[in-house]
């Protein structure tokens, strides 16, 4: 007994794989039994207490039920414990049939085998998800059709040499059993055709968190404002459009987004650091559990032994730009324009101020005005998810630095801040084309003086996108398509106007990462990330304005 107790645990990490080969081998057997004559001798004796009618449906269901085990061998190795219940039933529902057709009592004695095999590995199917959630890639669709395809031709070598080598295919239909084995290849190829048909269209529905309800905003408030670790754009927890997965103290969260089956973990956990890895761990059994594709977007550097300890692939984004505050001066010929820029927009009578968040809700009606101004000169709309949109209660959250000039209000953005005051950045940036000229340079500069007399070590300037990738011989694939599209992509995006823009302020360049479990799901795991931020593809589609100068902020 102790030998089997000893294996138990080897035997359920197998159960997956070894049951779907054999589900999967059990399903062709079937297809395979419905395509070729059967026994003569048994189907005569058969004859004598058994309707036809009854026989010919049990031939038709039995290849269907072949193709439906097919498909569930797919369910079992991703391990879903409703492919596993499912199985069962069509073992068992299939084995009583092979002996109703043709008493083939053989392929009864393997179903019943195989599902007397499967019944006790229950626990090897963790996975509390439906069948609608299987992932069915083009790849296993075109494998499908290549075996019905297979399970056709072999059924009409078999009747070719049976007993009508003299006689063309389709004259083979006038007999019984050829008509029988043509009608349950065609019935099964309809079956895979509409399973196909509805998998291209089907949409699966957003995956309830099991154990953790979304909490209320002061929960992560709290976190937020007492964090050990966190990051300025650890704040976008606050937009209202994310999940929570809390830790058990209750002192970290991790936020994720879900689109489809993507589970997108928006940066790393936020809170005390000997919970990260915990919170990550959890986030991608919790995923795993409901069939979902887990990914995590907008990491750094020194997230990536957590990273790598989950066994994630990690693909290099793109770089941002940290200016340290304590060695950021206006002086020197480098920054002569910076300079000069700054000086013109006081003397022309801008006054810059940051209101605290407690006095925002009075400014809100003016900040609004400018938004919408700015949003009608920039096409896209409102962000989401990695970026924020102009919600009055998620303003009101931050402080919020304000330029005016002649009494009004003509540019504002509103302030990430950290509780280590190790950076901070800005989040949304609005402006009007009234006023000086470059009054977003005379902002930035502003703020970083602001910083560093309120003890910040840097200004984080945000990500540019696709920069710093190598186009190297021995370069990963996605890194030489992402330095492609830096150099050759201005009309999608000003990805190297961006990087000029920011290296005016003599920035740090650190990389940003994003991970999935394999490296051919990071590009889908990406453009959901865009998805989710644009507002789906009508958002998406909205294509910004190319600015002479483009501001910081990128999506």
């Amino acid at each position: 007994m102790r030998v089997f107790r000893d294996l138990h645990p080897a035997a359920l990490a197998a159960a997956p794989l070894a049951g779907a080969v054999l589900t999967l081998a059990a399903g062709v057997m079937l297809l395979a039994s419905a395509a070729t004559p059967s026994a003569p001798e048994r189907f005569v004796e058969l004859l004598k207490f058994e309707p036809v009618l009854l026989i010919e449906i049990g031939h038709f269901l039995s290849s269907v039920l072949g193709l439906v085990l097919v498909m569930l061998a797919f369910g079992l190795r991703a391990r879903l414990d409703a492919a596993w219940a499912a199985t069962l039933i069509v073992l068992l529902v299939a084995a009583p049939l092979s002996l109703v057709k043709g008493f083939i009592w053989e392929e009864t004695t393997v179903l019943v085998g195989l599902a007397v095999l499967l019944a006790p590995f229950r626990a090897a199917f963790p996975r509390t998800a439906r069948l609608s959630r299987m992932e069915v890639t083009p790849g296993w669709l075109v494998s499908a059709v290549c075996l019905v395809a297979g399970v056709g031709l072999l059924g009409l070598w078999s009747f070719e040499h049976a007993d009508y080598g003299e006689l063309p295919w389709w004259r083979v239909m006038a007999d019984a059993d050829a008509e029988r084995s043509l009608r349950a290849w065609a019935g099964s190829a309809l079956v895979l055709i509409a399973f196909g048909v509805w998998r291209l269209f089907a949409s699966a529905a957003t995956p309830p968190i099991v154990g953790d309800e979304d909490p209320d905003f002061e929960r992560v408030r709290t976190i937020l404002a007492n964090a050990e670790v966190s990051r300025p754009g650890s704040n976008l927890a606050l937009l209202g459009d994310k999940r929570f997965l809390f830790s058990a103290s209750g002192e970290s969260f991790l936020m994720f987004g879900v689109r489809g089956r993507s589970w997108v973990a928006l940066g790393p956990p936020v809170g005390r650091r000997d919970e990260r890895l915990e919170l990550l761990w959890r986030f991608r059994e919790l995923a795993d559990a409901h069939a979902a594709r887990p990914g995590l977007y907008g990491l750094e550097a020194e997230d990536l032994p957590d990273v790598v300890e989950l066994g994630f692939s990690i693909q290099k984004l793109g770089e941002s730009a940290l200016t340290p505050l304590e060695t950021f001066s206006l002086e020197g010929r480098r920054r002569g324009n910076l300079r000069r820029a700054w000086r013109k927009a006081a003397e022309e009578g801008a006054t810059f101020e940051v209101v605290p968040r407690e006095r925002v809700a009075p400014l809100i009606s003016e900040l609004r005005a400018v938004s919408d101004d700015w949003l009608a000169d920039h096409a896209g709309g409102e962000k989401g998810f990695s970026l924020g949109g102009f919600l009055p209660r998620y303003v009101q959250e931050f402080p919020v630095a304000v330029v005016r000039w002649g009494g009004r209000v003509i540019a504002f953005a509103t302030l990430w801040t950290t509780p280590s005051k190790a950076s901070f950045s800005i989040d949304l940036m609005r402006y009007r084309d009234e006023g000086p000229r470059n009054v977003m340079d005379y902002l930035f500069v502003e703020l970083m003086e602001w910083g560093r007399a309120q003890g910040y070590v840097a200004f984080d300037f945000g990500m540019a996108p696709l920069a710093g990738l190598d186009d190297r011989p021995l370069a990963p694939i996605m890194s030489r398509v992402g330095r492609l599209i830096f150099d050759r992509g201005e009309e999608i995006y000003n990805f190297q106007g961006v990087r000029r823009y920011k290296d005016k302020y003599d920035p740090l360049w650190q990389p940003r990462y994003v991970a999935a479990p394999h490296k051919w799901a990071i590009p889908r795991l990406v453009a959901d990330v865009g998805l989710l931020s644009s507002g789906g593809m009508a958002g998406l589609a909205k294509r910004p304005k190319k600015a002479e100068e483009p501001l910081p902020q990128a999506a």
